[in-house]
């Protein structure tokens, strides 16, 4: 694996498998434990279906990050979509609209090293999250 960046579509269920799968061949390149790689894919599978049913599709943009000594992967998701009203809301532990896998953002965000949520009504919404070796 030559690219150390690139961009996913995220247009049909199809789509989220694509990215589930290479987000997991990213995170064995960097010798992720395999605890860490199902944290991270289980994450990227979590807002790459948000990306498609709430914000009618986006992209994956992912990025293998240098911090010092570390080493991590970066995954943004980001979509046109109608955006989330309430922010404090949508990252309160429990809450769901109760159509994705019952992570919700909040869980997520457990299971992530950074995390990071742009949302503007109208205009759409970014999740960025990394993962650190």
């Amino acid at each position: 694996m030559s690219a150390t960046s690139g961009t996913l579509p995220l247009r049909s269920e199809q789509d989220i498998v694509l990215a589930r799968q290479h987000v997991r061949q990213q995170a064995l390149h960097l010798k992720f434990s395999l605890v860490d790689q199902t944290k991270m894919v289980t994450a990227a599978s979590e807002l790459a279906r948000n990306a498609l049913v709430y914000g009618g599709g986006g992209d994956m943009e992912w990025e293998i990050v240098h911090d010092g000594p570390r080493t991590g992967l970066r995954l943004a998701f980001v979509d046109q979509g109608p955006g989330i009203a309430d922010l404090a809301l949508a990252l309160t532990d429990g809450w769901t609209s109760g159509n994705g896998l019952g992570l919700g953002l909040t869980g997520t965000r457990r299971l992530v090293n950074d995390f990071e949520l742009h949302s503007v009504p109208g205009e759409g919404t970014r999740v960025v999250i990394t993962r650190w070796k």
